[in-house]
């Protein structure tokens, strides 16, 4: 799996330069089988990652440019009556892919964004009391804008926490910036990108990631990190069982990721701050994202981490 993983990683970094850290994150994230939330400025590269890691698997993509006059059977699709067979068809909505990018997600009204609720959760999709599953490997990649938040409707909790993690692009450096110019200053190098993998690479990839070992000491302290933000006089509400078992599933795959076949401290601390930060409940005056995430961190560095030999089962 080594192979793979490097080979998709340096797809992508020919597309999005200086981004390696956030773009392992994301297929991290799908590999666990979960969904990632992108918030930053516009013209970040939100897309072209998304475009890029479904181009480098060789999966179908979809894009929804969500606005407030946008209704649910717009994105799941709707059935319409076909008077060759006189009879109702289904029409099938962009929510029928393999990679999904739900560009400025938060511009879309509730009624709306709750449309993909099902579809992030149950892989499937209800219409007109229908039901048709999704095909899988299925990824939800959201986008939203930190500024213009006039006539945007902020994600309620309850959907901020389906989304495994939440990550921020990030301006680059000035190294990175005229690698960006030089790489595109012919052509867009998106254009001649290769798929590297295949759907069945995939499928096979989030099953190894899903049989990962997790040794018990790493158990209690995915449980002592989240007793952690429950206790803390700096948090109105801490992480549900939904969010630790999310933390771990993100933790097996980005051992995955480094070709581990079981979870240590570090693989926990690389993504604690991308999957707890959104979920937090933050008094009033602390609303950001990012200072959860600056908290998560603060107990990162509080809660002691486990020395074991976490390569075998205990008592084996």
């Amino acid at each position: 799996m080594k192979e793979t993983i490097a080979a998709i990683l340096h797809n992508v970094a020919r597309v999005v330069i200086g981004k390696e850290k956030e773009a392992s994150l994301a297929l991290a994230a799908m590999l666990a089988d979960g969904h990632v939330l992108l918030e930053d400025m516009p013209g970040t590269g939100k897309t072209r990652l998304a475009r890029a890691l479904s181009d480098s698997m060789g999966l179908s993509f979809r894009r929804i440019q969500f606005t407030p006059d946008m209704l649910p059977a717009d994105i799941t699709g709707l059935h319409v009556f076909d008077r060759q067979t006189n009879s109702f068809v289904l029409k099938k909505g962009p929510v029928f892919t393999h990679i999904l990018l739900a560009d400025e997600i938060n511009r879309a009204t509730p009624r709306t964004q709750a449309g993909l609720l099902e579809c992030m959760e149950e892989r499937q999709v209800t219409i007109d009391g229908e039901t048709c599953p999704l095909e899988l490997p299925y990824f939800v990649i959201a986008t939203q804008n930190p500024v213009e938040t006039a006539g945007t409707f902020p994600l309620p909790q309850a959907q901020l926490d389906r989304f495994l993690m939440k990550l921020s692009m990030g301006l680059p450096s000035r190294e990175e910036e005229i690698g960006i110019l030089q790489t595109y200053s012919q052509d867009d190098p998106l254009t001649r990108l290769q798929a590297v993998v295949q759907k069945e690479d995939i499928l096979r990839m989030r099953r190894e990631a899903s049989q990962v070992f997790v040794h018990p000491a790493i158990q209690g302290y995915l449980a002592d990190l989240a007793i952690a933000t429950r206790n803390s006089d700096k948090v109105a509400a801490g992480i549900s069982p939904r969010g630790t078992l999310a933390l771990m599933r993100a933790a097996k795959a980005w051992a995955c990721l480094n070709d581990r076949a079981y979870v240590i401290p570090d693989d926990v601390k690389a993504v604690s701050g991308a999957v707890l930060g959104h979920r937090l409940i933050l008094p009033y005056g602390q609303e950001s994202w990012k200072d959860g995430v600056r908290l998560v961190e603060e107990i990162l560095d509080r809660v002691p981490a486990p020395t074991e030999d976490f390569e075998t089962e205990p008592n084996a």
